[in-house]
């Protein structure tokens, strides 16, 4: 049975996945397969708003499991040129969060099965106000939240709310989280948790599988969700190794040179053509 059947028989038809765990069901068909999950991350309104919902529809086309939407924003610490570049293309069209959260509604009308999580920085959220956020957020389909700049030590507020209206707070880990962090996300991520597998920000290279393998052995200890490792994975071969080690791996900065360097008419042939070579190589491990 393929993932979008197993879904399907899960989902109940068309029945409204509102009220069931997108992310939750979509790693238990996984598992029953054999398979890892491929998170590809775009940001929102790159290289235009009009595009946004057509590159997602294209991600999952191409094999993408869960959808990752960058929220951007005017100083995105963690990123690299890269998706710093996305997120300025973005905001010169002043997309807000408002918009970002509009389009995960549109991406709704024609696809109800994929997860889809929003990443970006507090000071939007804040802005917009939590409760507000998340009634909004989990009202247009939004089925996670990763928010760089919150430590879990002061985020209880913040899971609570996300708890709340049904949303699970996806956490980052780094190759240097000390071992108290660990255990505390341990105790607060919904979903699944993102392993930084280098130092520094997105877009870098160099990855070392080997200070992967061990960091996940040990945040596995106390970590009972999947883990998805992100940051250095740039094509099939370190797709597929990563594969071997994750329950999921995450690409962004590779999609989103695709992007940049890719005619508004070539985007979603060539961005669907990259992201199925990674899902044939994770397939393939």
């Amino acid at each position: 049975m393929s993932l979008v059947d197993y879904l399907k028989n899960f989902f109940g038809g068309d029945g409204d996945a509102k009220t069931i765990d997108r992310i939750a069901a979509t790693f238990d068909a996984l598992k029953k397969q054999h398979r890892k999950a491929l998170i590809p991350f775009i940001t929102a309104g790159d290289p235009d708003p009009g595009m946004t919902v057509r590159l997602m529809d294209q991600l999952v086309k191409s094999g993408a499991d869960i959808i990752e939407l960058g929220v951007p924003f005017s100083d995105p610490m963690a990123d690299g040129p890269t998706i710093q570049r996305s997120s300025e293309r973005a905001l010169k069209h002043h997309v807000s969060l408002e918009n970002v959260l509009d389009m995960v509604a549109e991406f709704r009308t024609i696809d109800t099965r994929t997860p889809v999580v929003l990443m970006g920085y507090a000071n939007p959220v804040e802005a917009f106000g939590y409760a507000a956020f998340a009634a909004k957020a989990k009202d247009c389909g939004v089925d996670g939240v990763l928010i760089v700049d919150y430590p879990p030590e002061e985020s209880g507020e913040w899971v609570a709310c996300l708890e709340q209206h049904g949303i699970d707070a996806i956490f980052l880990l780094s190759p240097t989280t000390p071992q108290a962090r660990i255990e505390q996300v341990a105790k607060m991520a919904k979903g699944y948790v993102y392993y930084v597998s280098l130092k520094g920000v997105t877009g870098a290279s160099h990855l070392n599988l080997q200070n992967v393998s061990e960091m996940l052995a040990q945040m596995r200890q106390t970590i009972s969700i999947p883990i998805g490792v992100g940051f250095g994975i740039r094509d099939g071969e370190t797709a597929r190794a990563v594969a071997e080690l994750a329950d999921a791996v995450v690409v962004g900065s590779r999609i989103i040179e695709e992007i940049e360097k890719s005619s508004e008419a070539e985007m979603l042939n060539n961005v669907g053509n990259l992201l199925s070579t990674l899902r044939k190589a994770i397939d393939e491990k």
